[in-house]
């Protein structure tokens, strides 16, 4: 093990044995930032959820792009980038070594073009981006084999799902969150295995339940109490979630409920030797969240869709069976031994800082938009034996020469890309989401931030003028501008107004559903506050004996430590500050029922 001082945060982190075998394996350096400086670097490489109408470089067409007017790069249009109208090869230079890798690789990066969406087999879903077969989709992004959903973001293996995040196997779900193999279910959360849930919390293999926390294979239960079919038939009819003004009311005692009982301080379920948050079916994950079905993860985050990751350090967003990865951000499909790459997916194998390099490409460095290409450095063509020669002087030249950003960090081989490179403006990344910072503190470091665009929407309702039951709602709606509660005032990304489309509108009907009075991008940040962020905190259990330790909630049995405060601790990323109540392993599952 190593101590070492994080050369952005001044911090000080620890690399372990661990970490050291497998920068041996994949033979690079010992990184220089911290675990969450690393993450903020990939972080502020993704566009999560803004698509902007830009003209492309192509013909000059209308087309919706994930990079702006203004980001200086060359954009084709999706199917055109795919073809073979063009070739990235055309752009291929000769490596300066009077320069260094990071300033040429840019260079190379705003001349040749870049794809506008990542879409991958989409199917009658024009405005999604960073997605997998999509089929009949609408803003929808960072998901893959989802159909008939609209308003998510981060969901897999999907149907009929609405405004939903971080969804697996679901269907007919509305504003649900962490949700796995669920059904018909409405503004849940981290449950699993259930049907029929509406406003309940960590529950499993339960079915028509409403208000209900930490429930195991239970039926018919309203605020955890016990009733026949009949009596819960008839209960539920007091209950309803088609009128706005009601749905808020029972909402916020639904959020008061759920205070009041423990959460074990991780999310996840059937995990072996795992430490993070959300974290399902995993092995050997290690400070990491948001991982469905990984092996062998450390400080990896949004790995969820399918059969994820194995062997994999530093690496952020998709997954879909990938091995050997580090330093990687938007990588996905089948690729393997990959480092310090971004939006490479298809089976490329054996790349190094490439971006959006895909199709069974290998053995690439320092490349741009290749597809099913071999030993290229900076999109020029070698032999196999010129590759690995010219290979290891660009990587020794890289130690020797490094590129300095304009704060004097450091950026040898063995780093990703820097902060002030990335073809985002900060603001419009999840780097702002997990690393909010202003605009003053952006520009005082170097990167770039994108002002509000003044839309001037002309709205045909205010969401004060709505009708306050679904029922009351006539279809001269579709299509119609609705301003957006917030009013652009907030710090969501608010588009200021939206619109209700038709399939939206039938399933708010059938499902009695009152119309939502914020914008997409609100509604989701809305529904991501009950998310924790991605730091580790060192902890001790709120278990205080019979009770937890503000006294919230009564435990329903004698613990194993008895009438004594709990003496476990443990690494979790609630924070300090936070409201919940958290127990260990042994307190929570003695708890659960």
């Amino acid at each position: 093990m190593e101590n070492k001082i994080c050369q952005s945060c001044k911090e000080n982190f620890v690399v372990t044995s661990e970490d050291f075998n497998f920068y041996e394996k994949v033979k690079v350096p010992a990184p220089t930032f911290c675990p969450m400086c690393r993450a903020q670097r990939r972080f502020s490489f993704r566009n999560e959820r803004l698509l902007y109408k830009i003209k492309s470089d192509w013909d000059g067409g209308d087309i919706f792009s994930m990079f702006s007017k203004d980001s200086g790069f060359k954009v084709y249009e999706r199917d055109v980038w795919l073809s073979d109208k063009w070739d990235p090869m055309e752009y291929g230079v000769d490596y300066d070594f009077s320069r260094t890798f990071f300033t040429q690789y840019f260079e190379l990066l705003k001349r040749v073009p870049l794809k506008a969406l990542n879409v991958v087999n989409g199917v009658n879903s024009p405005y999604t981006n960073n997605i997998t077969d999509p089929k009949n989709s609408y803003l929808v992004f960072n998901a893959g084999y989802v159909e008939d959903c609209f308003y998510c973001h981060g969901i897999s293996n999907s149907k009929w799902c609405v405004d939903a995040s971080h969804l697996s196997k679901c269907e007919n779900c509305y504003e649900g969150f962490w949700l796995t193999s669920c059904a018909t279910s409405f503004f849940s959360s981290q449950c699993e295995n259930s049907f029929n849930m509406t406003l309940c919390k960590n529950c499993a293999g339960c079915q028509d339940c409403f208000g209900c926390v930490n429930l195991r294979k239970k039926s018919y239960c309203i605020w955890n109490e016990q009733y026949n079919r009949e009596e819960y038939l008839e209960k539920i009819k007091s209950f309803n979630l088609g009128s706005y003004q009601e749905l808020q009311k029972i909402k916020k005692q639904a959020h008061y409920f759920w205070l009041k009982f423990p959460n074990k301080f991780i999310e996840g379920m059937q995990n072996t030797n795992v430490s993070g948050n959300y974290i399902d079916h995993s092995k050997d994950v290690k400070n990491s969240f948001m991982i469905r079905e990984g092996q062998n993860l450390h400080y990896c985050q949004y790995l969820q869709e399918n059969v994820t990751s194995k062997d994999c350090w530093d690496y952020s967003i998709w997954g879909d069976n990938n091995q050997v990865v580090y330093e990687c951000h938007a990588c996905g499909l089948g690729t393997q031994n990959i480092k310090f790459c971004l939006l490479c997916q298809e089976s490329v194998h054996d790349l190094e800082y490439c971006i959006f390099c895909t199709n069974g490409s290998e053995n690439l460095f320092g490349c741009v938009g290749l597809r099913k290409k071999s030993y290229c450095i900076f999109n020029k063509q070698y032999s196999k034996e010129e590759y690995k020669i010219l290979v290891e002087k660009i990587k020794k030249q890289m130690l020797e020469m490094p590129y300095v950003d304009k704060q004097g960090r450091v950026y040898k081989y063995g780093e990703f890309f820097p902060i002030e490179l990335s073809p985002f403006a900060y603001n419009t990344t999840m780097a702002q989401e997990y690393f909010p910072i202003s605009k003053n503190n952006a520009e005082e470091e170097g990167y770039s931030w994108e002002d509000a665009t003044e839309r001037n929407y002309k709205a045909d309702f205010q969401a004060s003028d709505l009708p306050d039951d679904i029922k009351d709602v006539t279809d001269d709606i579709v299509g119609k501008v609705i301003a957006c509660e917030h009013e652009g005032k907030c710090n969501q990304l608010c588009t200021s107004a939206f619109k209700i489309i038709e399939d939206e509108l039938n399933f708010y009907r059938k499902m009695n559903l009152s119309l939502p009075r914020l914008c997409p991008n609100c509604r989701t940040f809305e529904r991501l506050k009950q998310r924790t962020g991605i730091e580790i905190y060192k902890r001790a259990c709120h278990c205080g004996g019979d009770s937890s330790s503000n006294e919230e909630y009564k435990n329903s049995t004698l613990h194993f430590h008895g009438d004594e405060v709990c003496s476990n601790q443990f690494e979790t990323c609630y924070s300090p500050d936070s409201p919940l109540i958290v127990y260990c392993e042994k307190c929570y599952q003695q708890e659960v029922y």
